[in-house]
Parts: C-alpha cells; structure tokens; sequence
C-alpha cells in the first residue's frame, strides 16, 4: 500500500484517467408514478382506510334520503291518519314470514305466573276485536282457562259474595212486580272450596217492608229450590211489589268469609210471565237471576244510571271466580285489516259516475248478478244488495264489497317499509324528516363551533401570556355554567324552536374546538420550522394559518365532525325533557313521542334507534379517516 508521501508526489498524466461508459446515452429516467397534490395525497390515505370509506358511503347515502324522501314522498307528516295507525313494517307479501306487514300473537306468562293472551270469540270464531279475514294460522287452546276477571268472552265461573266488616251484608237482586202467576221457584247452586273462609249465610225474600225468611243462617252449600209461591201464602201475602231476593253474610270470624254461586234461576209455570222493574221497565220474568256467572258481573248501569233487570247489587265484594276463557296464537295481517274488503254503500249518483266513466256495467232491472266490474279503477269487486225506490222505480243505493284502501285514495295497497305510528303517518318518512332537520342542526352548530373554536384557540395558544390567561378565564367562567341550564334559559325566553337550539348549543359548544386547538398550538409553536419561518421575516398572520394550523388541523377536524352526532343526541335529551323542538320533525321528537309504545310496537323506537346509531358509528368512522387523511407528517407516505 503506498504511503501518503508517495501519494502526494504521484504525477497523474493523460493515461491515468478513461471515460466510463463512453459509448453509454444517459438522460433523465422518466418517474414510474405521477405527481399528486396534496388534495389527491390526502384522499389516497383516506381510501386506504377501509371503514372510513363504508362509513363515507353509508353518510352520503343517508343524507341523500333525508334530502329525497322527504320530497318525492307521498305522505305528508303533518297529516293524522287514524284508520292507518300501527301497521308493521312491509317490504314483502303476507306470508313470507319476515317484513310482511305481519304481527304474530302468542302465549306469554309474567312472573306472577298468569297468561298475557289474546282472547278467543267463542261466538264469533275469531279472536276478540280482530278482522276475521286478516287472521292466519289460528290456534286455539282446547282447554278453557280458569280466571278470575270478568272479561266479555268469558263464559260460567261463580259469583264471590264476600264479607270483611262487622255488620251483615248483602246481595240483593234486581227490584221486581211480577204478573199474576203460579209457582213462583228460585233454583240455587253454590261451590265449595277448600279456603276456609265459606260463611254464613241466609235468604230472604223482601216485599216493599215485608222480610220473608226462605232460608235461615246455614251453611248448606249444596244445591236446592227455594219456593217463593208457597212463602207468600205461609206469610198470607197475595201479590209481590218492589220485591227482591237478597243473600245475606254473616261477618267473618277472621279476616274474611264468602259464598260461591254459581246459579240463582226464577222460574214460573207462566211461560209468558214478565216483571216490572222499579223504573218501570219490563222484563222477563227468567231474566232475574242467572245461569252464567260471567254475564252476570259484567251487567252495570247504563249511562243514565238505570240498572238492568238481572243486576245484582251488593254492599260487600261481589267479583267472579274460575271464569272459563279461551286463548289462541296466531298470525295477524296489519294491512289486510285495515285496507281489505269491506261493504260500502254507494249513493246511486256516485255509482252511475262510475258507469259512466266505464269503470262498470249495471243493470238496476236484473239486480246485483247484473254488475260487471270493467276496470281496475272500480273501487266495487262485487255488488251485494240494491235499493229501489218504490214509486219510480229508479236506483237509491248499492251496497257492494270494496277495498278500503281505495276509499282512503290509494290506487293499490300501500306498503310502509318501516310501518306506522300512532298518529298513522308512515314511520319511514318522519325518520328522514326528522334526521333532516337533525343534521341541518348538527352541521350549522358544528361549522359555527369550528370556526370559532379555531379563531378563539388560535389567538389563546399562539400568543400565550396575558391574553391566554384572561381567555382561558373567560372559558372556564362559561364551562361553569351547566349546559342545560343554559338550554333551558334559551327555551323559556326564545322559545323551543331551531334558531334557540342552534343559539343554545353554539353558546358553549365551541370551547373544546378551542381547547383542542389552544394545545396543537402550544405543541407546534416551538417547531424549528415555525422558528426559521418567523426568523425570514413572517407574520404572525402566516406562521397560524401557514404553519401551524395546516399541522393541527387532523385532531381538530375530526373532533368537529363528531360534534354533529353530539348535537343530535342533546336534541334528543331535551324531548325527552319536554323541552324538544316544536312544530318541527326530528329525531328527539320522533323517539320521545314512541318511547311509550316500545313494549306494543318496538319497531317505533328499533327503526329510528338504529338509524341513529349507523348515524352515530359512521361519523365517527369518518372523522377518524379525516384525521389520517389530514395528518402533514403522513404526507407521502406509502401503506
């Protein structure tokens, strides 16, 4: 190896040196990848996020909805449609068993142990207060069901006559004036049970002042005849006025006694014997007493506190026991109840519009065979009956089998996708309604909020010293103030509409915008970068919004758009507090207004709960692809 001397007096002549690659063309290599802005950078990383992209679509698609169906929307949300309320939600036919407009009824038992069911109509064959036609897969129990309330589908049991204070009482039957007739009888039937609590009882025959005693203190419960007739010629009583029969029970021993009966009959060898009562009605004789326990406790004054023959009155506790029910299951078509067929009658001038207009052919001579329905627009599928007038002979009326929804304006049976509420307006609609005005709310008081959330905290964290102090105090003053008390204060002397809200939240709201940009301040106000650029000679203008914003500005975005949500959910508090907005739709409306039916039709509550939440997750998704996306330090990156 040469030393350096030698080094430092080697002569280098022409030969020491060649060209490399002489006979090579070199020129600049043209860049695989194109230049990107920092708009494109920025959208690049966000694009990389996966669910920041689903979040960015499911956003833009339910804006979009709630700019759209309120619009092209056919149902008008300020309208009340009572013959539509509580319909389930349908998106297919009945009978597919899944978002068929459907509602099945079952069995539950609570925790006492007693039946929550739906009530069998033994008489009319169909569970009770529902449409015939709209019930499927009807299931009814084979045995009754033993209870103890008197329900008006209810059949047989016993009528419980009970006694709890010191002093006798009474059950005293219907006031009566029989027709002259013979053998008068009551024919009784009584129930033991196992409680121990049966008492002493009698029977007594009352006639205006008269007491007849037709069976003394006992405790028989077995049945028998009481002959009133042979009573009244041992008393030497020709006839019966304002009469009744009356069941007397001694006081209980211990905390309670009763009776148990089951039937009280009159009966008369006069078939056609009839009785007046003391306000002058007249009934049959047979309609005193009682054969059906049930029936019998479910009589009661009318209106104007007349009492109806066979109405017992009691100065003790009079119920019923063992009552027979039947319950059933079954599946329940909302929409074919309410828009099915129905009879209709038809005035004879709006049914010669339609023959007219060719929706039909009738001939008033051969009769209802003569209808022939012509177009899909004839509300009629089938004429039943018609009316003539009788003199000439010309058409009055028909009575036909229609559709209702075609009498409520339909053309076709409508389909509500997330059903109906109380009010009958459809569900679908009023939820994008409403999450129309909640973001039109969210996005003004979260655009307000940062901007001045940015201006406040800008001017805190950049110039530090005094004017950070007596800002930040200025702030904590402000933060001290509960929220809602600031809320309430606008309500009460604003009023409860969107300008108060937007006023309300905004009074507040932008001081974590400024708190969050105050600390970004602080942390990049020291930077080498910040330093070198005020030492060229910037402004102070420049090294905020030139550089030291740009670098703080991930946090603070993403911070600001979940202050939209944030928003919605306050609104929804304050509904809840009966201070929501008023004569507007929104989501803390919507919610509030259905909370009391979450147990009877959960779906008023499930479907705008659900928006809310896909509501709340994508904005926060969203805001956290922004902060990537608006991060400097990643710009340029590869991932």
């Amino acid at each position: 190896m040469k030393n350096v001397s030698e080094i430092r007096n080697y002569k280098f002549t022409e030969n020491s040196f060649k060209f490399v690659q002489s006979d090579a063309k070199l020129s600049d290599v043209k860049l695989d990848t194109k230049p990107r802005t920092a708009a494109q950078d920025a959208f690049r990383r966000f694009c990389k996020n996966k669910s920041s992209v689903v979040a960015a679509v499911i956003l833009g698609l339910l804006i979009l909805l709630s700019l759209i169906v309120p619009l092209f929307s056919s149902y008008d949300v300020g309208t009340v449609h009572l013959s539509e309320t509580f319909l389930e939600p349908k998106l297919f036919n009945a009978g597919f068993g899944f978002w068929d407009g459907t509602k099945k009824y079952t069995k539950t038992y609570s925790q006492d142990g007693s039946v929550q069911a739906i009530v069998y109509d033994t008489v009319n064959k169909v569970p009770a207060g529902f449409t015939a036609s709209a019930v499927y897969n009807l299931v009814v129990d084979e045995k009754p069901t033993l209870v103890n309330v008197a329900n008006t589908y209810g059949t047989g049991g016993s009528v419980i006559f009970e006694n709890q204070s010191d002093s006798v009482t009474y059950l005293n039957s219907s006031t009566f004036t029989p027709t002259a007739a013979d053998n008068y009888k009551v024919n009784i039937i009584l129930r033991q049970d196992e409680s121990g609590q049966l008492g002493e009882y009698r029977v007594l025959l009352k006639n205006d002042n008269d007491e007849i005693v037709l069976k003394d203190w006992s405790k028989d419960y077995s049945s028998y005849t009481l002959d009133l007739s042979g009573a009244l010629v041992a008393k030497n009583i020709d006839s019966l006025h304002n009469a009744r029969l009356s069941f007397e029970l001694k006081p209980a021993e211990k905390d309670y006694s009763h009776i148990l009966l089951e039937r009280c009959v009159f009966t008369t060898d006069d078939d056609d014997a009839f009785i007046t009562s003391s306000d002058g009605a007249v009934a049959d004789f047979s309609e005193l007493g009682f054969a059906d326990a049930t029936r019998m406790i479910l009589k009661a004054p009318n209106s104007q506190n007349v009492f109806p023959a066979g109405y017992w009155s009691s100065n003790g506790r009079k119920g019923i026991v063992d009552s027979e029910v039947y319950y059933c299951t079954f599946v329940y078509d909302t929409y074919e109840a309410v828009y099915g067929e129905v009879e209709v009658v038809y005035a004879a001038s709006d049914f010669n519009d339609m023959i007219a207009k060719g929706w039909c052919e009738y001939d008033a001579e051969v009769g209802p065979s003569s209808f022939k329905r012509l177009s899909d627009e004839c509300p009629i599928t089938e004429v039943l009956s018609q009316k003539v007038n009788s003199r000439t002979g010309r058409l009055q009326e028909i009575t036909g089998v229609s559709y209702k929804y075609r009498a409520l304006g339909y053309k076709k049976m409508p389909r509500f996708l997330f059903g109906t509420d109380a009010s009958g307006m459809d569900l679908f609609t009023r939820i994008f309604t409403g999450m129309r005005t909640s973001l039109l709310l969210g996005v003004c008081t979260a655009a307000f909020c940062l901007v001045f959330g940015l201006c406040w905290g800008s001017i805190s964290g950049y110039f530090g010293g005094t004017v950070d102090l007596a800002m930040e105090r200025f702030c904590d003053i402000l933060g001290g103030v509960p929220w809602i008390v600031i809320m309430t204060l606008c309500i009460l002397h604003l009023g409860n509409n969107f300008a108060t809200f937007f006023l309300a939240l905004c009074m507040t709201g932008w001081m974590g915008t400024a708190a969050r940009t105050r600390t970004q301040f602080y942390r990049f106000k020291g930077r080498e970068y910040v330093l070198a650029s005020r030492t060229l000679g910037s402004s102070d203008m420049r090294l905020i919004f030139k550089h030291i914003l740009p670098n703080a500005l991930g946090t603070i975005v993403t911070s600001s758009v979940l202050m939209i949500p944030s928003t919605i959910f306050s609104e929804a508090t304050l509904s809840y507090l009966n201070l929501g907005l008023q004569g507007k739709e929104a989501f803390g409306v919507l919610l509030s207004s259905n909370q009391q039916y979450i147990q009877t039709h959960p779906f008023l509550i499930v479907f705008p709960s659900v928006i809310m939440a896909l509501l709340m997750i994508s904005f926060n998704l969203f805001g956290n692809g922004l902060r990537d996306a608006l991060n400097p330090s990643l710009r340029g990156a590869e991932g």
